[in-house]
């Protein structure tokens, strides 16, 4: 079989990481969608850096849930699978998902990057106590390598997910815990079903996708996604 998983904050909200959107998406009575900018980078780095530093170690905290685990093991048993994830956490690749298989669309909050010269350090952890971090190559300010509203997404990225459409229709679609306002998350999640294949939406709320979708499951991804891949596998059909 065939799938295609998109993946969102809920499912990352299912391990105890806030999403940006709601009341317990706010930190310090801040909105979190206007520090995540180049525009509150440039107006207050150290602001915007001591949010992400606190992003970074709650996230550290937390543990994949069965969700996270049950797209694992989906992985595992499927023909071909690319997860596209919004989010910018490590919980799809502590819970054992292979890097080949996953595209971190909105970036990884672990990477730090230079605002100038886009010099980067992976999983960096040196300058975790620093006020602000300064590019060893440039001297610029450091920033988190996540894309920020009003940036673009990397074309690297893109490409991989357009050459796994372009390869065929899905046989399975998943779409996780996303309010799917972004267009290009309906735009995926329509052309990886082709008109043919399943497109399950898991999602307690409806969202902008609930109409496209074939198949909608109103309880959380912790709890849908470990009996959807049981009854996949009892079927026969990976």
């Amino acid at each position: 079989m065939r799938v295609f998983v998109i993946s969102g904050a809920g499912i990352s909200a299912e391990s105890g990481i806030p999403t940006f959107r709601g009341q317990n998406g706010y930190w310090r009575n801040l909105d979190p969608a206007k520090l995540a900018t180049t525009e509150a980078f440039q107006r207050d780095p150290k602001l915007v850096w001591a949010w992400y530093r606190e992003r970074r170690q709650r996230i550290r905290a937390a543990q994949p849930n069965a969700a996270h685990k049950a797209l694992v093991d989906l992985a595992e048993h499927a023909r071909a699978f690319l997860l596209v994830t919004q989010n910018v956490d490590d919980l799809h690749a502590r819970a054992g998902l292979p890097p080949e298989k996953m595209v971190q669309i909105h970036g990884d909050i672990f990477e730090t990057r230079c605002s100038r010269c886009n010099w980067r350090a992976e999983h960096d952890y040196e300058h975790e106590h620093e006020t602000i971090p300064a590019c060893p190559k440039c001297g610029a300010l450091m920033r988190p390598g996540v894309v920020w509203f009003g940036e673009m997404l990397d074309s690297r990225k893109i490409d991989i997910v357009e050459n796994y459409l372009g390869a065929g229709a899905c046989d399975l679609v998943l779409v996780i815990g996303t309010t799917a306002l972004f267009g290009y998350i309906s735009d995926w999640a329509g052309r990886a079903q082709g008109g043919r294949g399943r497109l399950i939406e898991i999602n307690p709320e409806e969202t902008a996708l609930s109409r496209f979708a074939t198949e909608r499951i109103r309880e959380p991804a912790a709890v849908a996604l470990p009996n959807l891949v049981q009854n996949l596998h009892c079927r026969g059909r990976c």
